[in-house]
């Protein structure tokens, strides 16, 4: 099977049949970070009548140019006020009050002087002047927040002043990482020879799919044993929507997960892409299940996975995109090292409102750095044709601070 285009590879992705996980109600109290099932759509405007803005009396504009205005009395917050206004009288109306009927303006305390029941004006203000109209913060069957959103606070706000007290959420998708390597400690393990290496694949991989709300199943470490991966392979298979395996997917003698997946029985939709890092990325799939085998080299497979894990959780969820890609300026120039698609790892800053790129302190060698990733970094993509690029180019960055 030979190699395809990064965009044939995205493309092929697009065109899948990925079921969704279906959908459940949780207290809105637990729904901060999940992904809504339901367009949120009022049913009635906000506010209902017109309401003040501040403290101060509610009264007819046409009585400012007037001498001195009766005050009726008070309109605190939560009232029921039913008096109806006419001209040479005002009432004294406070935040979140409804408008007395007849009233069109709220001149501030501010502004005023009080002796007695009788209002003196000394500063006016303009007819309409912090009276919140009808339907100011939404009208009437307005979609609020549409399905496929991701709940922050603002959501959870709107929601309460709603009052859903249950929402309906996305499942959250089920994602079994698996790293292999007879080389491969976990955390916390004692090395035995000083060529093993830790494991980072997993926890990287966990944290990125929680971060985009996916359920994660951690199934540990496989050495480099056919029989061993096979059972965790058919292990994961039976409670996961999403495997997700590390290394053993180049050429080498030890890479045994590339010739174990089409032995499952999942069907092989691609294997190797040109792409870098991470051109021997494996996507399969079995009874509407996903097989991601990714490299083992920890930036390839954290890299490999955003591009493609982050599309498969998405729709799953039903959420709109799975990556946030925006346009930057280069700082400096830049000198592409393939004639691949190529995602590399970029500081990114905001100058005068625009995204700007540079690589200062990122190291240049093989694909295993994680450590390009920390502080405000970011991907830069570049494509299979383009070459070294000049300062100044714009150029597109995938954002690594939320999925």
């Amino acid at each position: 099977m030979s190699m395809i285009s990064y965009e044939t590879s995205k493309d092929m992705l697009e065109l899948l049949h990925v079921g969704s996980t279906g959908y459940e109600k949780v207290p809105l109290s637990n729904a901060l970070d999940r992904i809504l099932a339901q367009d949120i759509i009022t049913t009635e405007p906000s506010p209902r009548y017109p309401t003040a803005s501040m403290d101060g009396f509610a009264v007819l504009h046409e009585d400012l140019e007037k001498g001195g205005i009766a005050i009726l009395g008070d309109n605190p917050a939560g009232s029921d006020e039913s008096r109806i206004l006419s001209s040479g009288s005002c009432i004294k109306t406070f935040t979140g009050a409804v408008m007395p009927e007849g009233a069109d303006t709220l001149i501030p305390i501010e502004n005023v002087s009080v002796e007695g029941t009788i209002l003196s004006i000394n500063e006016s203000v303009p007819k309409g002047f912090s009276v919140r109209a009808i339907g100011e913060s939404y009208k009437a069957k307005e979609v609020l927040i549409s399905k496929g959103t991701k709940v922050g606070f603002a959501e959870i706000g709107v929601m309460a002043g709603l009052n859903l007290v249950h929402v309906k959420v996305a499942i959250k998708p089920r994602i079994a990482i698996i790293s292999t390597g007879s080389e491969i400690l976990d955390i916390g393990e004692e090395a035995q020879n000083s060529s093993q290496i830790r494991s980072s694949n997993n926890y990287t991989l966990a944290a990125i799919a929680q971060s985009a709300g996916a359920e994660v199943i951690q199934l540990g470490i496989t050495k480099d044993d056919k029989g061993a991966i096979m059972e965790t392979f058919e292990n994961a298979l039976t409670s996961a929507d999403i495997v997700v395996s590390t290394g053993g997917v180049s050429v080498g003698d030890y890479d045994f997960v590339k010739d174990i997946i089409p032995r499952l029985g999942a069907e092989v939709i691609y294997k190797g892409v040109k792409i870098k890092p991470g051109q021997h990325i494996m996507l399969a799939q079995r009874n509407g299940r996903f097989l991601l085998g990714l490299p083992g080299f920890a930036y390839s497979s954290t890299v490999t996975f955003i591009l493609y894990a982050l599309e498969l959780i998405a729709k799953m969820l039903g959420k709109k995109e799975s990556l946030h890609i925006v346009e930057a300026i280069l700082k400096e120039p830049f000198a592409k090292r393939s004639k691949k698609s190529e995602f590399t790892a970029c500081n990114l800053s905001v100058e005068e409102g625009k995204y700007m790129v540079d690589f200062e302190g990122k190291k240049v060698g093989s694909s295993a750095i994680l450590t390009n990733l920390l502080g405000n970094s970011a991907l830069m993509m570049t494509g299979e044709d383009d070459g070294s690029l000049e300062e100044g180019m714009a150029v597109n960055v995938i954002l690594l601070d939320s999925f």
